[in-house]
């Protein structure tokens, strides 16, 4: 019977009483194809060929034996390398080594079996399952498990890469500084005062002291939201002359000017409700307060003003219905009308002085009327009030206290 050549390495397997004379020999060539299978060969394809054919020889020295396989070449398009024999059952560490940046797919058989794809200047280990024309190849390191794993180098991920365990540490930096570690339903955390920069690492977030998170610029952080940017406490510009610029053209500019307060640019106008209401600057040194329809100023003390005061339309007072009494409380007015059912005393109370005002009497009966010890009233007229009509009643407050110092007239009676 003649020698055979069925196993993984192809050798020379020879029968009982061949190959008289030469067992020698070949047993050497055998085992020099042992040692061709432990170390690495190198094939070239075919320049732009997008199909390869890797056959191991029969006991004959074959790049393809090595268990590493380099192959070279230029290529212009993905190339699909068949290793044969199809009954091969190898594991072999192959590099794409080929230039062109074109992938190469290791395959074995004929038919439409698995293969394996190696980007051009990876390297992957396979099996080949020998299974004839529908042999499959397998990536042998696809799902690797392995308790500490070191690179030297760069390590390049194509897909996920997952951390499973909690309060895992991605450690950086030859002597470990900077640290990103897991908290279980947390997030990631940062260690110490170390920066996430950005760009030439002028721009940083970190927590630049306990409580306190800095996000940093090199000259502007943009924040942009579809919806809006919310400040959950204060919000503080901790520089003089900071200015808040609103509108995409910043037409709007409120700017601080120290130890003074804030300012609107130019002739733009605070406004309130249907923006029909507003104050601003309308010109150089003049202020304006526009009210839709009414202006009401409401003070628990006073309303002062300190110059002259132009009325452009009517001028109007609140009177206040005083009916049956004579006590006048100039703290809720200036202006009064009471009528008398009685006789009465005209009294003031909380004036103060330069205060003046108007009270329409009506005397419903010929009741006595007198006046306080400070007001100051003549005896005519007093009499005169005291007779059933209508009167007008001027006052005039010359201090906040004491006798005589509110001075009241009065006309004739209108009715």
């Amino acid at each position: 019977m003649a020698s055979t050549f069925v196993n993984n390495l192809r050798l020379e397997e020879m029968t009982t009483g061949e190959q008289s004379g030469t067992w020698g020999t070949k047993t050497n060539t055998n085992l020099e194809l042992v040692g061709e299978a432990l170390g690495f060969g190198t094939e070239a394809i075919t320049t732009n060929a997008n199909t390869h054919a890797t056959t191991v020889a029969d006991a004959t020295s074959d790049a393809g034996r090595a268990i590493y396989i380099i192959y070279t070449g230029t290529l212009d398009s993905a190339c699909t390398i068949t290793i044969g024999p199809d009954t091969l059952k190898r594991v072999h560490i192959i590099k794409n080594g080929t230039s062109g940046s074109q992938n190469i797919l290791i395959k074995q058989g004929s038919g439409g079996g698995a293969a394996v794809t190696i980007p051009p200047g990876d390297t992957k280990v396979v099996s080949l399952d020998g299974g004839g024309s529908g042999a499959i190849v397998t990536d042998v390191f696809a799902s690797l498990s392995t308790v500490d794993l070191k690179v030297q180098g760069d390590l390049t991920v194509g897909d996920d890469l997952t951390l499973s365990s909690d309060s895992a540490v991605v450690t950086f930096g030859a002597d470990g500084d900077t640290t990103l570690t897991h908290t279980d339903g947390t997030g990631l955390t940062l260690n110490g005062t170390n920066k996430l920069t950005f760009g030439d690492a002028a721009s940083f977030v970190h927590q630049s002291s306990d409580g306190v998170l800095t996000v940093d610029g090199e000259a502007t952080i943009d924040l942009n939201a579809s919806t809006a940017v919310l400040v959950s406490n204060d919000l503080k510009l901790n520089s003089d002359s900071a200015v808040v610029g609103f509108g995409a053209d910043n037409d709007t500019t409120l700017t601080h000017t120290d130890g003074t307060g804030l300012t609107l640019n130019s002739t733009n106008k605070l406004t309130f409700g249907d923006v029909a209401s507003f104050v601003h600057q309308s010109s150089d040194g003049v202020l304006t307060v526009a009210g839709e329809a009414t202006i009401a100023l409401s003070a628990s003390t006073a309303v002062t003003v300190s110059n002259d005061i132009t009325v452009a339309g009517r001028a109007s007072g609140h009177v206040v219905d005083n009916t049956n009494s004579f006590t006048f409380d100039l703290a809720t007015g200036n202006d009064f009308k009471t009528t008398s059912n009685t006789g009465s005393t005209i009294t003031f109370s909380n004036p103060t002085a330069g205060q003046s005002g108007n009270i329409m009497l009506v005397n419903g009966g010929n009741h006595a009327i007198i006046g306080h010890a400070s007001v100051a009233i003549n005896a005519d007229v007093l009499s005169a009030i005291s007779v059933t009509g209508t009167y007008h009643l001027a006052y005039f407050v010359t201090a906040g206290s004491g006798d005589n110092t509110i001075l009241v007239s009065a006309t004739g009676a209108l009715t």
